[in-house]
């Protein structure tokens, strides 16, 4: 007979597989899905919907993580969990039968995307902390590396069934998670039990739950909203209420804790930050997600708007060719994941998240001394070392920070460390959102009227410097030709007294790389300095954070031999 504890790891591997080719499906078939919902990408107005399908779903899922982490200690992990799986698979179906186009159909696909995030936030809060349950102190970090390597798998067919489905009907799209939801919403009403500690009894901080889930969803809003354009402006910090929604949000999240202390049954353990395992492990997974948050959107928009189209490939096929592409990356995850957990649950993690911080920040260094034509061999050897350094860090870390906290807490814990980790990924797709299109709108507007000037259309210039970074970027992405896609909305009469060949210069597949190239690899090294700023930062957190931590596992009728100690030999 199966073991429970294979159970469940299998139950949960089967959520993150879910999860993670759900992640990487739809962002590689994106151009599919506007063009199957006819979206304009040159339209100012366009950029939201994508900046929403990019980070809606992680601002739901950031917003709500804690709450549901905290609603599982008091009802059960399990029962929360298959409810997540249950909701997250209606909300792929839904994806699926989106019925309408256009800023309607638009609509639609971001509120179903929500309604995934939602499910995706009850499998976050709990798959961690059912593992934990289930497995021994000394084979947690190989189990949680293990339930890694099923997330970077995901990517991967992500990536594959994207480039092939968004060839035949961008609907399949979502009902590829469809089946596996179905097959884990049973799977695990069936064979998962409860077996963690709960907090049965205790009451529910509504208070709390409004006041941190609406500042974090007011303050994740302003940072979306800022990307936006606003009158004259690039973007749209200046925006009243975009000011207005992230210092209410501030304030509310500066009030949290305070709220916290006097609440009976709190929410958000305060206490467990008083855990230097849980704290420093905290801070660097925060470290970790912000500054590699970004860095696979950034790289992908790196390649489909500049070295592809070098390369000879048309704008069409950029986005499934970028996925391939990135796959370097994944592997060197996939490969360490299980290696660093398994190590991990002999010597601790201090040393191995560590050193695994200071490979990621060496890579941003790396990454940062390449010219926009790069040698794909060279760039293909930076991204895979920074996967294995990303793998070196993440299982250990997980397992330092749920080994720390009591067994009745675990669904709590869970969910805070999924929500630093998921909010600082939305903060980091921000600020290098933010950094590109702030240098760009400094410089492209220039770049492109002598570009057009001195390709023999000078009539253009005064258009083309008034062109939003925002659209030139979205249509890149999308695998449209940006300069085709802003010809197409020019007036006839405008169009038509340009020559042939200045057209056919101005639509090539050269012409807009090599004119957006220099000013977009300068914003790129600054996001590629400041991920590694917060990369070493982390590291430095990640030494300090002292012994291995395990804390006491006494349930009622425990066995003393069942109690967890830490490196000292004490209980903790």
């Amino acid at each position: 007979m199966v073991e429970y504890k294979w159970i469940a790891l299998s139950n949960t591997t089967i959520g993150v597989l879910m999860s993670a080719i759900n992640g990487t499906i739809i962002l590689i078939s994106l151009p599919a899905i506007f063009r199957g919902i006819d979206i304009n990408p040159v339209e100012p107005s366009s950029f939201q919907y994508l900046l929403w399908i990019l980070m809606g779903y992680n601002v739901i899922t950031a917003a709500f993580l804690v709450t549901f982490g905290r609603l599982s200690d008091i009802f059960g992990r399990v029962r929360l969990y298959n409810l997540g799986f249950a909701v997250f698979t209606i909300g792929s179906i839904l994806l699926f039968l989106t019925p309408n186009t256009g800023d309607l159909g638009a609509l639609e696909l971001i509120i179903f995307r929500l309604i995934q995030g939602i499910g995706a936030a009850f499998l976050f809060a709990n798959s961690a902390a059912i593992i934990t349950d289930a497995f021994p102190v000394t084979e947690r970090g190989k189990a949680l590396g293990i339930n890694q390597i099923a997330g970077l798998a995901g990517s991967l067919v992500g990536l594959v069934l994207g480039g092939i489905l968004a060839t035949i009907n961008w609907r399949f799209i979502f009902l590829v998670s469809v089946p596996v939801g179905i097959l884990g919403t049973i799977w695990s009403y069936l064979k998962l039990k409860e077996t963690g500690g709960t907090a049965k009894g205790e009451g529910i901080d509504w208070i709390g739950n409004l006041v941190f889930a609406g500042g974090l969803v007011l303050l994740l809003l302003g940072v979306t909203y800022g990307l936006m354009p606003y009158g004259t402006s690039q973007m749209g910090w200046t925006n009243p209420y975009v000011i207005a929604s992230l210092v209410a949000g501030a304030g509310l999240l500066i009030a949290f804790p305070f709220i916290e202390k006097r609440m009976k049954y709190p929410m958000f353990r305060l206490e467990l930050f008083k855990i230097k395992a849980f704290l420093m492990g905290g801070i660097s997974q925060l470290l970790f997600a912000f500054a590699f948050g970004g860095i696979m959107i950034v790289l992908i928009i790196l390649l489909q708007g500049i070295w592809l189209p070098l390369h000879g490939y048309s704008y069409s096929s950029t986005p499934f060719w970028a996925g391939v592409y990135m796959i370097p990356m994944m592997l060197g995850f996939v490969i360490m994941g299980p290696i660093s957990g398994a190590l991990s649950d002999r010597y601790g993690a201090r040393t191995l998240a560590t050193v695994g911080l200071i490979i990621v920040g060496a890579a941003f260094i790396a990454l940062s001394t390449l010219p926009y034509d790069f040698n794909y061999p060279e760039f293909a050897a930076i991204i895979f070392i920074m996967g294995l350094g990303s793998g070196m860090f993440g299982a250990p870390n997980t397992t330092a920070i749920m080994n720390s906290v009591p067994r009745m807490h675990r669904g709590s814990a869970s969910g805070m460390r999924t929500t630093l980790q998921n909010s600082a990924q939305t903060a980091s797709l921000a600020l290098f959102f933010t950094i590109i299109i702030g240098v760009l709108a400094a410089t492209l507007p220039t770049a492109l009227s002598q570009a057009v000037t001195e390709a023999g259309a000078p009539q253009l210039a005064p258009i083309m410097s008034k062109i939003p970074v925002t659209s030139a970027l979205f249509s890149a992405f999308l695998g449209y030709n940006p300069v085709g896609a802003i010809l197409s909305t020019l007036p006839h009469q405008l169009t038509a007294s340009l020559s042939p060949s200045t057209i056919a210069t101005l639509t090539s597949k050269q012409w807009f790389p090599e004119a957006i190239a220099p000013s977009f690899m300068h914003a790129l090294k600054i996001s590629f300095y400041i991920g590694a700023t917060m990369a070493f930062l982390g590291a430095i957190v990640s030494a300090l954070r002292g012994g291995r931590t395990i804390a006491e596992e006494v349930i009622e009728n425990d066995p003393p031999s069942k109690r967890g100690v830490n490196n000292e030999g004490n209980r903790v």
